[in-house]
């Protein structure tokens, strides 16, 4: 129909993001479980920290939609590095999704604002195409 209206297309970095933060939350309870395992931490700290880290990463999946809650993206890959201090093998998992993290926003970006300039062009010829055949 020509009045129906079609959703705006959701972003590539917010796809990538929400991907990220989706198995790093998978990580994190299986890191919770490890950490408690290895007696680095008290049962009701690791476990603890490891489900309100996993809620929190939930909790940033949901807000994507806001620019801050990319913000907090970043604080929570440095909290991911920084579980290394609990067990070294976390600064190699942590590291590894805050590149990931890393080349998803920059990929990301870069691909939305290639998607507007096209998209951009596109309305442009459009509307000169409509007044072309309009003035003919």
């Amino acid at each position: 129909m020509a009045g129906e209206m079609t959703p705006a297309p959701r972003s590539v970095k917010r796809t990538l993001a929400t991907i990220v933060l989706g198995f790093e939350v998978i990580v994190v309870a299986l890191a919770a479980l490890v950490i408690f395992g290895l007696g680095a931490l008290p049962p009701l700290l690791a476990l603890g920290g490891g489900a309100l880290l996993a809620l929190l990463m939930v909790a940033v999946l949901a807000l994507l939609r806001y620019e801050w809650a990319y913000v907090a993206g970043w604080i929570l890959q440095l909290i991911m590095v920084a579980a290394g201090f609990l067990n070294p093998a976390m600064f190699f998992v942590g590291g590894m999704f805050a590149a990931m993290w890393a080349y998803c926003m920059i990929s990301g970006s870069r691909i939305d604002n290639q998607n507007q300039q096209f998209n951009q062009f596109n309305s442009n010829n459009e509307n000169n195409e409509n007044n072309e055949k309009e003035n003919s």
